[in-house]
């Protein structure tokens, strides 16, 4: 199975758990910092670790996801490592609204508006294909 980093501004943190829940439940290794930081951990070393080992980063978009500065600092992480070889993937997931930055607006996104379930389904075939 898959390592998935779930990637979401703090004000999508209540959609962006049900999302990981379900990745979680279709047997993936999921990590949402609500789950993986606690009282006295460093934040930048969790993140760290977690995209370290993520064969996917789900970026959750709504509005403002462009300007959150954490969500920019993991995807373009993620797109560095894409750039040195390593195999991971971005899937953008449309969670309450807004678009990718540009850099991504080539990626076809999962959207979990429109229908939630078909949405995760669409994650879940690319995070298994």
């Amino acid at each position: 199975m898959a390592h998935v980093f779930v990637s979401h501004r703090g004000a999508d943190a209540v959609l962006a758990e049900q999302l990981a829940e379900a990745l979680r439940l279709a047997g993936h290794t999921v990590w949402l910092d609500i789950w993986e930081v606690i009282a006295g951990d460093s934040i930048v070393g969790a993140m760290n670790s977690g995209l370290a080992a993520a064969d996917f980063v789900v970026l959750c978009l709504s509005s403002g996801t462009v300007e959150a500065p954490w969500i920019s600092r993991e995807w373009a992480s993620t797109m560095a490592r894409q750039l040195e070889g390593h195999p991971v993937r971005v899937l953008p997931a449309v969670l309450t609204g807004g678009s990718a930055p540009a850099v991504l607006a080539d990626l076809k996104a999962a959207d979990l508006v429109a229908d939630w379930d078909s949405g995760v389904a669409a994650l879940l075939a690319a995070i298994n294909r």
